[in-house]
């Protein structure tokens, strides 16, 4: 009898552990950050694309991002494309700014599906009010197929979320 339940649990375990490691999404590895702050953004990509290869990730920054650096990686080309402003906005130390980074991408490597990886990016974030949530619309792009990760958690159709990260209260800039 011991040994049926013994096998029941086991197997009840290992379609546990095989249905999140399906579930599994690209994620902030920080769900919440200071409003206003400098952050670094890190994108864990935990699996390919129906086990095919990663080879490109690309992240659309939100509205009210005015400064974001790319990490570089080992392996991959980086391209940053940038986008005018409506109007010029106050930046820091006195500076004016007139663009932004609006998306940032990594491409030419090889991530195989079993293993994964993680991209930053240092960003400032917004002056907004604690709670507010800021989605990081990322594309994924395997040797076969590809993966949108661009939804909010309200989509109930084919999108995947995007990743998500909570502001809390802002701290003094210096």
């Amino acid at each position: 009898m011991h040994a049926q339940i013994r096998r029941a649990a086991i197997a009840a375990a290992l379609a546990t552990a095989c249905s999140t490691a399906a579930a599994a999404h690209v994620v902030l590895d920080t769900a919440e950050a200071p409003a206003g702050s400098y952050h670094k953004a890190v994108f864990r990509v935990p699996h390919g694309c129906s086990g095919s290869p990663t080879t490109a990730i690309a992240v659309t920054l939100p509205d009210g991002i005015l400064s974001a650096k790319p990490q570089p990686k080992p392996g991959w080309t980086l391209a940053v494309e940038r986008q005018a402003l409506p109007r010029p906005v106050a930046g820091p130390h006195g500076s004016t700014v007139g663009e932004r980074v609006a998306r940032i991408a990594w491409s030419g490597g090889d991530l195989p599906d079993a293993w994964f990886d993680e991209f930053a990016i240092q960003v400032r974030l917004p002056d907004a009010a604690p709670g507010t949530v800021i989605r990081f619309p990322v594309e994924q792009t395997c040797a076969q197929g590809a993966s949108h990760w661009v939804g909010t958690d309200a989509d109930k159709g084919g999108a995947y979320p995007a990743p998500a990260l909570r502001l809390s209260a802002g701290h003094a800039h210096h």
